[in-house]
């Protein structure tokens, strides 16, 4: 039997305002939501500082590992906003301003005083690149054969991949049901590993969890199939209730 295709995407997030703490990340959750619906696994995610070095490495390495690279942050118009160039120069081609992103801004900055310096920054790309639309902001997104550069706010991230629904290539959505028990994980271990073992395409994954003063956890069974997800699924309760340990379908 042929094993299926599974397509693969890295993140690379990028600011020093993340690595500080100063800002907390909410586009890692949504972009890995997005991807599994295209039929596309998330592999790895990277935090990197402003500096071209930096994401020049992380970019060089992941695109290659992947099917997909997504980059969020320094896109906008400031001078630490180097994404663009970072990239371009990992690539080796130069940075050029998009015709079309160029017209964009324009019309959109007429009516809030015009198109300076700073705003025409986020018309640059590289050399050959494409443009994803934004829908709330002007300011488009960027392709570059399998990297996509998005913003670091969250909203415009998500109108962009919306833009981007059902375009790129992909295998099956990762489906997933969650089984909750009171009980740690480490009395069921040998149960979960020889459950996960006789369902064939199956995944289960172990979340622990402290609350009402118990030890619970919550175990994510994951497959591309319905009819093997739900055997595993119910195969699961069945051995945790015959163990004496209550399952809880759809989790606590």
């Amino acid at each position: 039997m042929r094993e299926e295709r599974i397509w693969t995407a890295a993140i690379v997030i990028i600011g020093d305002e993340v690595l500080s703490g100063r800002t907390q990340d909410k586009n890692v959750a949504q972009i890995a939501t997005w991807l599994n619906l295209q039929g596309i696994r998330l592999s790895e995610v990277r935090i990197v500082p402003d500096r071209m070095d930096a994401i020049a490495s992380a970019v060089e390495a992941l695109r290659h590992d992947n099917d997909y690279l997504f980059t969020t942050g320094g896109i906008g118009p400031t001078h630490d906003d180097i994404t663009v160039d970072a990239i371009a120069a990992a690539l080796g081609v130069g940075v050029v301003v998009h015709p079309k992103a160029r017209a964009i801004l324009e019309d959109y900055y007429a009516t809030r005083g015009g198109l300076n310096e700073a705003r025409l920054r986020m018309a640059r790309v590289p050399d050959g690149a494409e443009l994803i639309e934004n829908a709330v902001s002007g300011a488009p997104g960027i392709r570059l054969g399998n990297i996509f550069l998005l913003p670091g706010v969250p909203h415009i991230t998500s109108a962009m991949l919306d833009s981007l629904s059902g375009r790129l290539e992909g295998g099956k959505p990762l489906l997933s049901r969650t089984i909750g028990c009171w009980t740690a994980e480490s009395e069921v271990a040998e149960l979960l590993a020889a459950t996960e073992k006789d369902h064939d395409g199956c995944q289960i994954g172990s979340y622990p969890f402290f609350r009402e003063g118990r030890v619970g956890a919550n175990f994510v069974v994951r497959s591309t199939g319905r009819e093997s997800l739900d055997a595993c699924a119910e195969d699961l309760i069945r051995r945790l209730d015959a163990a004496g340990r209550p399952p809880v379908d759809e989790g606590i």
